[in-house]
């Protein structure tokens, strides 16, 4: 599924996509080899991202310059709240790890780089800077449930990850993000982006962002 013009060359220009959407915690979930508690401990740290993501998608709702970019902000505050978090719960609770644990296990210093990266894009500058550094994370996951769906083993025991970010319900969120991308780019830079001074700026934050979702992938360790 394409994500919006935008997305596809930020996504082609960062040098560290491939190995963001391939890395070995995604393959280990494809072929159902990934140790399940390596994939607990990335799912607690996980749900800890998620409360500062949303946090940033909510000020992307202060950030934005309309109505209709504020909606699409405000409905991504809700799906993450409200559906993508409850994937961590569930399956935490069937570990036997309820929230309260969660909430009390400290957050990774890696966690801490990334989400607080993607707040300073948006705390110290604007919209599209904001969106570059929440982008590689939402598409990001669309791109690899997609595809894993497609490629994984029949027997691997993480389907309901794999289910969540292939859903009809999160690809919908993953065209709504990048359709507000691409609409936000061509209100602030034109119809020619590419020619702006900020486009590559912009896809430098992607970028960065990108390399922190690399990382971010180490924290399944347990």
């Amino acid at each position: 599924m394409s994500y919006g013009q935008t997305f596809s060359q930020w996504r082609d220009a960062a040098p560290d996509w491939r190995d963001y959407t391939h890395h070995p915690f995604v393959e280990g979930m494809r072929e159902g080899t990934l140790p399940r508690a390596d994939f607990l401990t990335y799912l607690v740290q996980d749900y800890l991202f998620l409360i500062h993501f949303s946090r940033a998608w909510a000020l992307a709702v202060v950030k934005a310059g309309d109505l209709e970019e504020m909606r699409a902000c405000a409905a991504t505050v809700h799906a993450l709240l409200d559906h993508e978090m409850s994937l961590h719960v569930q399956t935490c609770a069937a570990a036997g790890i309820d929230v309260e644990a969660m909430t009390r296990t400290p957050e990774a210093m890696t966690n801490i780089a990334y989400t607080r990266y993607v707040m300073d894009a948006g705390l110290s500058g604007d919209f599209l800077d904001l969106l570059a550094a929440l982008m590689p994370c939402v598409l990001g996951y669309g791109e690899i449930g997609t595809r894993l769906q497609c490629e994984r083993l029949a027997d691997t025991p993480y389907m309901d990850w794999i289910e969540t970010y292939a859903g009809a319900e999160y690809q919908a969120a993953c065209a709504s993000a990048g359709r507000l991308l691409d609409e936000a780019i061509r209100k602030r830079l034109g119809p020619k982006p590419e020619d702006s001074p900020r486009w590559q700026q912009l896809a430098g934050r992607f970028a960065t962002a990108t390399r922190l979702e690399v990382a971010f992938w180490g924290l399944g360790k347990a």
